[in-house]
Parts: structure tokens; sequence; C-alpha cells
């Protein structure tokens, strides 16, 4: 059965006509798979699906994604961490972008999220916790500690030792809300295009009126982020403030605010 695939001619330009044909009568296309963007199942026999190539000065990655979450495009990345995400999951390094790409999505952990209404200064601010499901080890390193919140500091996050003052903008990245539900967490295109997404929920997650009431007064979202085991899912704010408390004076949580996108 043809795939509902989406290949755009930029990457068409790269894999050749020849490879985009059979990905689009189904010859060389997988069922099903693991979005590149969100890291939720995907089935291209089912929903409209892109093909993300990764390239790097050597070697190229053919991946998918939901076509919700990305559309197809070539994402141009350094040689290291293409081959350092081919190596964390086990396989080996694709041809030359000019020839078949291995189809091979870089390996993530999932990110858990949870919003809540954090004080800060007297006023209530919207905020977003998040923490993934394992430990977070840097593209290609052979190590097994947790380069989560070094990677995040990298990007622009700051280290929180206690929640006194909103840490600062992180401009490039926003939250986007949509309809009043809570869509993805975008970050600068690393082809300096369009934002894409850092984190995408599955189905668009509801925040509370509250919530949605703060994000629009402050035009703004702060975002905290721990290691895994650092926070858990919290069913009340009290805990969840608690846990972020206790995180920060262990140095375990980085934070930025983020531009509302959305209303």
């Amino acid at each position: 059965m043809p795939r509902m695939l989406d290949v755009s001619d930029a990457v068409r330009a790269e894999i050749g006509d020849e490879e985009a044909d059979r990905l689009l009568a189904g010859e060389n296309a997988p069922g099903s798979y693991d979005c590149t963007s969100c890291r939720t199942p995907g089935d291209s026999e089912q929903e409209r699906t892109s093909t993300v190539l990764f390239v790097g000065d050597e070697t190229a990655v053919l991946a998918f994604a939901h076509a919700s979450c990305l559309p197809s495009q070539v994402v141009q990345v350094t040689e290291e961490q293409l081959r350092g995400a081919v190596r964390s999951i086990g396989g080996v390094a694709g041809a030359t972008a000019a020839g078949t790409p291995q189809q091979v999505a870089p390996e993530q952990a999932v990110l858990g999220v949870t919003s809540g209404l954090v004080l800060i200064e007297g006023e209530l601010h919207p905020a977003l916790v998040v923490e993934p499901t394992s430990a977070i080890v840097r593209p290609g390193s052979t190590g097994t500690g947790d380069d989560f919140l070094p990677l995040l500091i990298e990007q622009g996050f700051m280290p929180v030792t206690e929640l006194t003052s909103v840490p600062p903008v992180l401009h490039g990245w926003s939250v986007l809300l949509a309809m009043g539900q809570l869509h993805a967490v975008l970050q600068p295109s690393a082809s300096g295009g369009q934002p894409v997404a850092w984190w995408q929920a599955h189905q668009p997650l509801q925040v509370t009126d509250g919530w949605r009431a703060a994000a629009n007064k402050h035009q703004q979202v702060l975002m905290f982020a721990a290691p895994v085991g650092s926070i858990g899912r919290q069913p009340r704010e009290d805990l969840l403030r608690g846990s972020l408390d206790k995180s920060a004076a262990q140095g375990k949580l980085v934070g930025a605010a983020l531009p509302l996108a959305g209303t």
C-alpha cells in the first residue's frame, strides 16, 4: 500500500528521484515509526508523515515525523551529532547524502510535562515543569551520566538555585498555546527557518482557566527542567512547588521565561 508520505523538493534533491519514488510507493518506507519530533508512534499508512533528512558532513540519516509536528525538510547537523545519534541506538552510520540514507531516527527519552501556577514575588506565573523518563546522554557519549541540564544550559537556560525571581527570557524559544490548549514548546530551527517543536503534545493538553489567564496576562510561560527522578508527577500545585524548591536547592533545576505563541 502506498504510504502517506510527504517528500519535499529539498529532501528529493538530496536522496535522488529514484529513492524518493521508492519511498512514495511504499517500498522503502516504514509502516509504523517513532516521530523524530514528539517521539510518539506514527503510522505512514494511516496519517500524513514527513520525511526529515538529517545531513552531516559525510553522513545522512532519514527519519520520519508526523506531518503535524514537522514539515518534510533537510536539517543540517554536525557529523559528530549525527554519528552520535546513530551510535546511541546501536545503528551504523549511513551513506553520504548523495546515496541512500538509513532510515534511523535519533533516540530520545520521553519528556514528561506538567503545568502549574508558581508564586514568585507575590504574583502567580504560568509554568511548565519538564522531566524526562530516563537519563539524557549527550549524543556520541559513551558515559552513563545525565547531560539533560548541561544540554539545556548550552541552549540558554539558566541554573535556578531558588524560586525568588522570574528567570530571564530565552529569545527564539516559545510556548504554543492554541484554542486554549497546550500544543508544543518551540525552539529555533537548526536550518534557520521556522521554529520547530522541542516538545510536542501527542494530543493537545488542557490547562486550567487560571493558568491560561496568567499566560495571557504575562505573555510568557516559565519553563523549569529537572533530571529524571527529581520532580515526579505531583497531583497538586503546592506539592509541585515543594519539589521545585527541593530540586533548586540541590542544584538540579534550570529555567527560562519563554514568550507565549498563540492564545
